[in-house]
């Protein structure tokens, strides 16, 4: 079982990752809202990457159709030019962003969690989003992302636990450092 406490600390948690991997720019604006049905979301594909412990797993999906709106904004992100972008090079930002997401998730949860692994992004077809109920999750929740008001993505978060959960944040914090990509 997932306390409704933990339900509104992934909330939390979520929310916040999302508006800080998705905007192009510190003074740009990115609302996360929580929606009630996913078919709200139509994007074609979805970058899934996960965060498991002993204890449960988390799901996070972002949406994304690859075309002018979305590749305008995820150039944006890269600080490159549209027309300088390959398919292959808008897909590596959209999964890096992915990784942006999911890897404040993972460090927030690692304050509360031992033991927490990171896949690496996979992208598939929107379709299977649908399947989701399959999994048995004790708690699944979906996003519409507004981003400077012209720009709308979906996120979908689905944990599936093997213990009890229960745990809480500090919902005071405002702003979270994302980091920045290091090389060795």
């Amino acid at each position: 079982m997932i306390s409704q406490q933990a339900k509104d600390a992934f909330d939390f948690i979520v929310t916040g990752a999302l508006k800080n991997a998705l905007c192009a720019s510190s003074e740009g604006q990115c609302e996360a809202s929580v929606i009630a049905d996913v078919k709200e979301a139509k994007e074609k594909k979805v970058v899934l990457l996960t965060v498991s412990s002993y204890t449960f797993r988390v799901m996070t999906m972002l949406y994304f159709t690859l075309n002018r709106e979305t590749k305008a904004h995820f150039a944006a992100i890269n600080r490159s030019e549209v027309e300088t972008m390959n398919e292959s090079d808008f897909l590596d930002v959209i999964c890096e962003c992915g990784n942006i997401f999911c890897g404040a998730l993972n460090r927030e949860l690692g304050n509360h969690f031992p033991h927490l692994g990171m896949s690496t992004p996979n992208v598939l077809d929107r379709e299977c989003v649908d399947y989701l109920t399959e999994l048995d999750a004790g708690y699944t929740q979906h996003f519409k992302i507004s981003i400077n008001e012209n720009f709308t993505m979906h996120a979908s978060v689905c944990v599936c636990e093997f213990a009890d959960i229960d745990f809480a944040v500090d919902m005071t914090q405002t702003e979270e450092n994302n980091g920045e990509l290091e090389l060795f």
